[in-house]
This record gives C-alpha cells, sequence and structure tokens, in this order.
C-alpha cells in the first residue's frame, strides 16, 4: 500500500466515524414560518447533531389583542371576536364568552336553546377533531387520511353553514340563547350526515390508527406523564391520553351535558399515538351525544332565544366561565363595571396550556421525531397569541 493510499484511509476512518472531532452543540430556529407549526410559532432548540438537547416555544408572533379589545366592544360585538382565536372551535368560542355573560346578568336560557346548543357544540367538536386526524398525519408522510378526514368534514360543515350562514365563524350564539330557530327539517338533515359520518369514519381509522408505520413514529414518542400534564394544566385529549380522568361535560356539566351520559376517553401511555387515539375515540362519542341532543330538540317547543333591550349591560360584578373545548378546558374571566363593555375579559386558553408542556417532551426526541411531537400536542397558534 503507497504512503498516499494509507493516508486516505486512515482520514477516511477518522472522518468517517467522527472519531477524535470535537463537536459543539447547534442552536436552530424552526419558525415562526415553519409549515408543520400549526401557525406562527418559534421553536429555539439546541441540538447535539440530530438530538435535542433543549426547547423554547417563543411565542408572541401572532398576538392581536383580542382581550383588550373586549374591552372596547359591547357583548353583541365581543362574540365575533371571540370565535377566532382558536379558528378550529368557533362554536365552543362563542358559546364560552355568552356563558359568562348570562351568568353574570342572571339569564335563564330557554331549553330548546340550551338542547340546540349542545348538539351544534359536539359537532363543532368533531369538526375540529377532524381537521387533526387528518393534517397529523400529513405531517408525518401520510397523505391519504386529509382526503378522507376532508370528507367527512364537508359533510358536517354543510349542516353548520345550513343553520348559521356561516362555515367557520358561525356568530350564531347570542347572550340569552341563539341567532335564531333552525331551517325547518334541520334536525332530520343532521341525523342524517352524523349517521353518514358514523358509519365512514371507520374508513380513517382502520388506514391509520394500526398502521406499522404511523406506529413506528408515534408509540413511546413524546411521553408526557400524568403529573407533567397536571403541572403544565393541560387538559383535553393531550391530559386524558395522559391518564388525567377529567372532563367538565362530565364533572362540572354546563348547558344540556347533565342530563347526557358522557363517555370520557382516556390512555395511560401518554404518547403521541394515544393523544391520536383518544382524539379519533372521542370524534365517536361526539357524534353520538350530537344525535341524542337533536332526539330532544324534535321533542321541544318554545323560542331559542330570550328579548333583551336594545343595549346590553351586564350588571357590576365579575364571574368565571369554564367550557371543555375541543381542544382542553377554555375559561372566560369577566369583570364588569355596569357597563355596555366589559371591564376585563381574560382569556384562558387550552392550546396555551398545552403547548408549555413542549419545553419538557422535546429534549431527548430525536430531530424527526419533533414534528410527531409537536403535531400531537394539539394546539392552534391563535389560541396562544390572545
Amino acid at each position: 500500500m503507497t504512503a498516499a493510499s494509507e493516508a486516505s484511509r486512515r482520514h477516511e476512518v477518522v472522518v468517517g466515524t467522527g472519531s477524535g472531532l470535537a463537536t459543539s452543540d447547534m442552536v436552530l430556529n424552526i419558525g415562526p414560518q415553519h409549515p408543520s407549526t400549526h401557525g406562527v410559532l418559534r421553536l429555539r432548540l439546541v441540538l447535539d447533531g440530530e438530538l435535542v438537547v433543549s426547547a423554547e416555544p417563543i411565542i408572541g408572533y401572532m398576538h392581536r389583542g383580542a382581550e383588550k379589545l373586549f374591552e372596547v366592544r359591547d357583548y353583541r360585538q365581543i362574540i365575533v371576536l371571540a370565535n377566532r382565536h382558536d379558528w378550529l372551535s368557533a362554536f365552543s368560542n362563542e358559546l364560552g364568552v355568552v356563558l359568562a355573560v348570562e351568568r353574570l346578568m342572571g339569564i335563564e336560557v330557554p331549553e330548546r336553546a340550551v338542547w340546540l346548543r349542545t348538539a351544534l357544540a359536539e359537532l363543532n367538536r368533531v369538526l375540529n377533531h377532524l381537521m387533526f386526524l387528518g393534517s397529523y398525519p400529513l405531517e408525518i408522510g401520510a397523505i391519504t387520511p386529509v382526503f378522507y378526514a376532508f370528507r367527512e368534514r364537508e359533510t358536517l360543515q354543510a349542516v353548520m353553514e345550513e343553520v348559521s350562514g356561516g362555515r367557520m365563524h358561525y356568530m350564531f350564539n347570542r347572550v340569552g340563547g341563539l341567532k335564531e330557530e333552525v331551517p325547518a327539517g334541520w334536525t332530520r338533515r343532521a341525523r342524517e350526515a352524523i349517521d353518514l359520518v358514523r358509519r365512514r369514519l371507520p374508513d380513517l381509522d382502520n388506514l391509520i390508527r394500526r398502521n406499522d408505520i404511523f406506529l413506528a413514529r408515534t408509540v413511546g414518542v413524546g411521553v408526557l406523564s400524568a403529573a407533567d400534564a397536571a403541572a403544565y394544566g393541560a387538559s383535553g385529549p393531550v391530559a386524558r391520553a395522559s391518564g388525567l380522568d377529567f372532563d367538565l361535560r362530565r364533572d362540572e356539566p354546563y348547558l344540556a351535558y347533565g342530563s347526557l351520559d358522557v363517555p370520557v376517553v382516556t390512555r395511560t401511555a401518554g404518547d403521541c399515538h394515544s393523544r391520536f387515539s383518544c382524539l379519533l375515540d372521542q370524534a365517536y362519542v361526539s357524534l353520538d351525544l350530537a344525535a341524542q341532543c337533536l332526539d330532544r330538540v324534535d321533542g321541544l317547543r318554545g323560542p331559542v332565544n330570550v328579548r333583551l333591550p336594545k343595549v346590553v349591560k351586564a350588571p357590576e360584578g365579575h364571574t368565571y366561565a369554564w367550557t371543555e373545548n375541543p381542544l382542553g378546558i377554555n375559561g372566560y374571566y369577566l369583570v364588569s363595571h355596569g357597563e355596555k363593555t366589559p371591564w376585563r375579559l381574560k382569556l384562558r386558553t387550552a392550546s396555551y396550556a398545552n403547548v408549555q408542556a413542549l419545553a419538557t417532551l422535546l429534549p431527548g426526541c430525536l430531530v424527526p421525531d419533533l414534528i410527531a411531537i409537536l403535531g400531537s400536542m394539539l394546539f392552534v397558534v391563535g389560541d396562544i397569541d390572545k
């Protein structure tokens, strides 16, 4: 062997294995424009090769000041702003605001409106879940599931659009009830849509839940313990996938949930696959709950709202209303000085709490697993940067 070839061989050994080379950690910013961050979220990562050493979620790039805008809008105008921070859960966002105002004003909502609200809230929950059930596999390389998810979304969107006139921002809640009576025959058409989605949802289920590649990417990845979930204030499917058996619809019922048997879907593993499974099983539950509510609506007669003065003023005082939104617990702390606008309306959103756990989940994982973990934490950035 010549001296040149021997030197070449030694060079390949040293460089090819990394043996003897000094390395240093690298700081990598993902976002705020990265397409897999569900919006303008920035992650500041410290990497040792492909291994995440530390992660810092940096928020605020989308801040629109919704809470301050509430203070210069009357109680009717607030609704149009409130349904936008989590654009996948618009009806539920509206609902939390009007429940807080109604509680402070002591308004009793007509029974028909209560059951209709409950049905629409559950339909909105399914729409939210279907978006994540389709987009999450897409983020880790499975293209087909999103088409199945959007097929079911369009079926339910048609129902929501018929009743409210909106596809995303429904503006159908009002202080004291709903905007107007539902169209004639709507409950029948809504039940038909629910039955159709219930029959076809196993297509998505069978395609992805037990797929070998999907299992390899999600099982045992991004494990969030029950203790950490509780410490960070996580809620909804994220917390229940870690074994926290808590759901406001069952444990502190509002609307008509106290008259319904609400099955709570939980898992114990706390990994990405558990969060996906909770979301998928919850969609089945919500379809059943919506159908039960519609059956009850058909047996009720009467108004769907109460008559209010032209200018709505909440009495001086404060109250807190919380709801089980699709992504977790949303809280609405309302303080009134007796004017037509709130003195303060503070939002406690599920996404804000859920995303905090990324600082614990991401260190120790590999960069390819980062996207799988990120998508499984079920947040909307508008819900964080409120």
